[in-house]
């Protein structure tokens, strides 16, 4: 290697570093990560339940294939395709499953999708000459694949630690099938050179998929940057890799103009008004941690580099999720497409992290997470004995009335993961590990314990709080089952609440004054303390709130005699 290069890499590891994560052990962090949460819930309010709305109505029969709505009101954005996968897992795994748990299965396989490309684009990234460490003097330097595996098992905890991640990615959302597409586009411009028909097929795959997935502007920009690090490379395979990034791009215009031409959500170029440099930055502090601060020491230390391939992948990819999450007005779900080129930079950054960093992120996240999971379980004991008194009331004002069953095998995994997790600390701070991962071992199974805890010991009252049923179960007393409703100003979540858990036939476009004789009912979504209005020809019969503190409420009409 010349002195050129050796000035420009920074990186000196020995063999002793690469030591591999055993495969049990990423695989339990995945586990943890992504089961818990995927049963015993329903779709809670906001953009999961609208999203499972549209998929039940499709595997229902109540909407049409090419024209997902509920109560005749279209999806915003998310394309079609994603309401298809959800829609056809319902349909496949009823009456097995029911379809709130159906719909989330595919996109649970999503999330472990994205997780397992990012391994694989870190792993290739990290086999590149570029990205090699320096061979040391005396010999005992990581070999290149060894390396590439320890770089890519931290790119995998990294992505695990990220706090934005943690609820969008077990949502059954648009935005799911919209990472999975960019993480795909990151492991085709990574192994284009080592696995150049793979490469090909992922890249002509992942485009059109996020175009047809809600987000064909986002699609063409990351074929621009495509194009451009294809263009600037010096290997001949990557060169010859961007008439197939090219091709991609142009497929995901086409199926884009294609959906818009017939009504469907196509192009959609979402400009929100910015609304300062302060929310943003905010964002990106909280919504990135701790990936974002190793991916800017990457970035530093490798800034001589940063047209190589290992470096300029990731970065470019990164910045097209931060442009489209600041024209979107700081928008989290536009940030999410971020993530994943996050982590693998942040892997790079292990090479070179000081052992003074790495102490500091571990006592932190030791403090952090033991702290977490303590007020967990505090609150826990809270629910059943009274005891504190303050938690116990901070649940009652959370929901009023609240009361579950006591469940033996949600204590026992609770039980189970606190104990994982006391001896991975015991583990990380009794020993000293030379292993480049071992920085971020710690974050990864902090997350995963406070949301395992969070989806066990605390499911029963967050889903309660979170979903439509109990709200849905106090409009039972006024409206009989099957009872046709006009819900002209209601959200997409409350309609789909309204369907799915009362069985109602369900109007939500129609207003008050046009509402056919065949609609007796008429329901007006309100904010917590707004009065109800009056609407000549209907009578107001009774208002119910969600039973959640200052939760939205809904006002009850019938035909005036």
């Amino acid at each position: 290697m010349s002195s050129s290069t050796q000035a420009v890499t920074p990186a000196l590891v020995t063999q002793k570093a690469v030591k591999r994560l055993p495969r049990w052990a990423l695989l339990l962090f995945c586990v943890a990560y992504v089961l818990p949460g995927l049963f015993g819930r329903d779709p809670w309010k906001g953009i999961d339940i609208a999203s499972f709305g549209h998929m039940w109505s499709l595997a229902d029969g109540q909407a049409s294939w090419l024209h997902p709505n509920v109560g005749g009101v279209l999806p915003v954005g998310g394309g079609i395709l994603p309401y298809w996968l959800g829609g056809a897992f319902i349909a496949l795994l009823s009456p097995w499953l029911d379809p709130a748990t159906a719909a989330r299965i595919p996109f649970a396989l999503l999330l472990v999708s994205v997780l397992s490309l990012t391994w694989y684009a870190t792993y290739h990234l990290a086999r590149t000459k570029a990205a090699q460490p320096l061979p040391l003097a005396f010999g005992g330097e990581a070999l290149p694949q060894d390396y590439a595996r320890a770089v890519a098992d931290g790119s995998v905890l990294a992505l695990i630690a990220s706090l934005g991640l943690l609820q969008l990615g077990h949502e059954t959302t648009p935005e799911l099938l919209q990472l999975v597409s960019g993480t795909l586009f990151l492991y085709g411009m990574a192994s284009a050179a080592s696995r150049p028909w793979q490469s090909r097929l992922a890249t002509l795959v992942c485009l059109p998929v996020m175009a047809a997935s809600g987000s064909p502007t986002v699609a063409l920009e990351l074929a621009a940057a495509g194009m451009l690090i294809c263009a600037l490379s010096e290997d001949v395979l990557m060169r010859s890799h961007l008439w197939w990034v090219a091709a991609s791009g142009i497929v995901a215009a086409m199926v884009a103009t294609a959906l818009t031409s017939t009504g469907l959500p196509g192009w959609a170029l979402r400009i929100d008004t910015w609304s300062g440099i302060g929310r943003t930055l905010r964002l990106f502090t909280w919504f990135t941690w701790p990936v974002l601060p190793l991916a800017a020491l990457t970035v530093w230390h490798w800034r001589r580099q940063v047209a190589r391939r290992h470096i300029a992948v990731p970065l470019f990819s990164a910045l097209v999720g931060f442009g489209a999450c600041i024209a979107m007005d700081a928008n989290d779900r536009a940030l999410l497409q971020a993530l994943p080129a996050l982590a693998v930079l942040a892997a790079f950054a292990l090479p070179i992290l000081q052992r003074s960093l790495g102490s500091a992120i571990d006592w932190f996240s030791v403090f952090f997470f033991t702290t977490a999971a303590l007020l967990i379980w505090l609150h826990y004991g809270a629910m059943y004995t009274g005891v504190p008194a303050k938690m116990a009331n901070n649940v009652a004002k959370l929901v009023p009335g609240y009361a579950t069953d006591f469940s033996w095998p949600l204590l026992v995994l609770g039980a189970v993961a606190t104990a994982a997790w006391l001896a991975l600390v015991r583990w990380r701070t009794a020993r000293q590990s030379h292993a480049l991962w071992k920085s971020l071992v710690l974050p990864a199974g902090g997350v995963a314990l406070c949301w395992l805890l969070a989806m066990t010991l605390l499911l029963p009252p967050l889903d309660q709080s979170l979903s439509y049923r109990l709200l849905v179960n106090r409009i039972k007393r006024h409206v009989p089952v099957g009872t046709c409703i006009a819900a002209p100003n209601a959200s997409t979540g409350l309609l789909t609440g309204l369907e799915y858990f009362g069985r109602y036939r369900v109007d939500g476009l129609t207003p008050p004054s046009n509402v056919p004789r065949t609609c007796p009912v008429l329901i007006y979504s309100l904010p917590a303390k707004n009065a109800a209005p009056t609407f000549p020809g209907w009578r107001r019969v009774a208002r119910e709130n969600q039973r959640t503190q200052n939760s939205e409420s809904v006002a009850i009409y019938r035909r005036a005699p």
